[in-house]
């Protein structure tokens, strides 16, 4: 490759000496050489974008979520085919009929008294109100005969409240002595949380997706004035508290003859400055569809072990894709590893 050939920049007294045609010419030279350059901008754009796309394939994250998009050669393995064309359905006429209107709120039904709720888990609450008739009328100037029952969906402002206990303190007269009942103990020792607000506050953060942070706005809104540390630090301890739970249902997991598992990465921890370090969850699946979610700093081979141990149930099966971890698992503790029929159909389509 030919070095590149630099043209000296003219000095005043040089270019003093152009002819008008020479001007006009190195003008129209320099509109095209920045026509050409402005072109290759675009090019070289276009470029890196595929460039950091084909390294993102080769040296990013990838995910298992696979698109199908129809392939008029593909095979069928097992579906039903699909009509290339819709058959022609014959038409027909039909008697002019009446349809009912679609209702949306169970109060535009005639009977108000329709129940569309769980009165086993939903509180109720009830309201009479007064018939205007018996205003200014005495008890012996009417009876009453029956009753109409309506329903409507109400929502409270907030739903926390706060237990006030009130303890006694006595003294007795003939010894003289002061006694006090004790607080009670709640189930974490020491704590103004009470055993409700740590199960809602578990369940909404992990079953309805409502992060701590919100859960503090929203005590704040209430009234309460707590801090968010105090948040996490409850969040913390009431699931340590279920830890017994976990050790239990993955011990029926580890019992069950078929088990399946597989493994996840998820961003944890710090590994520099701004970068958080990848690790995994081994969730795994047992015949009861109980499920846990093992984590590990690594993808590990004996991370496996750790989760389903050495000694599985006879005649045991485990069910996964083909990560080596498996089979090493499989062929050490002499269970049958079955494949993923999704892993393996990837191979052929």
């Amino acid at each position: 490759m030919s070095a590149p050939h630099c043209t000296p920049v003219p000095t005043l007294a040089e270019a003093a000496q152009w002819a008008p045609e020479q001007i006009v010419e190195l003008a129209q030279a320099n509109i095209a050489l920045q026509r050409d350059m402005d072109a290759m901008r675009l090019e070289f754009a276009a470029l890196k974008h595929q460039l950091e796309w084909f390294r993102r394939q080769l040296f990013g994250q990838k995910s298992e979520k696979r698109v199908v998009s129809p392939d008029p050669a593909q095979l069928h393995l097992g579906e039903l085919p699909i009509p290339d064309t819709q058959p022609d359905v014959p038409g027909k006429t039909v008697a002019g009929h009446t349809r009912r209107a679609s209702r949306t709120d169970y109060a535009q039904d005639k009977d108000e008294s329709a129940l569309f709720f769980d009165e086993t888990r939903v509180p109720v609450e009830t309201i009479t109100l007064a018939n205007p008739e018996t205003e200014g009328l005495a008890a012996d100037q009417f009876e009453v005969i029956g009753e109409k029952v309506s329903h409507r969906l109400a929502q409270r402002p907030g739903s926390y409240v706060i237990l006030k206990y009130v303890r006694p303190v006595i003294k007795r007269r003939d010894t003289q002595t002061i006694h006090c009942p004790a607080a009670p103990v709640g189930v974490i020792e020491g704590s103004r949380a009470d055993v409700s607000f740590l199960v809602g506050l578990l369940l909404d953060k992990f079953a309805w997706h409502l992060p701590l942070y919100r859960q503090h706005q929203r005590l704040a809104d209430a009234g309460i004035t707590v801090s968010r540390a105090w948040l996490t630090q409850l969040a913390a301890q009431a699931a340590a508290l279920l830890t017994p739970i976990y050790e239990a249902q993955l011990a029926s997991i580890r019992a069950s003859r078929v088990k399946a598992m597989d493994e996840t990465p998820i961003k944890a921890g710090r590994a520099g400055p701004g970068k958080m370090k990848a690790c995994y969850f081994w969730p795994v699946y047992g015949e009861l569809h109980e499920i846990c979610f093992p984590f590990f700093d690594s993808r590990a081979h004996s991370n496996v072990e750790k989760v389903l141990g050495l000694k599985p149930t006879e005649g045991g099966v485990l069910l996964s894709d083909g990560y080596g971890a498996y089979e090493t698992y499989a062929s050490k503790t002499g269970l049958t590893h079955a494949q993923c029929w999704t892993h393996c159909r990837r191979e052929f389509i």
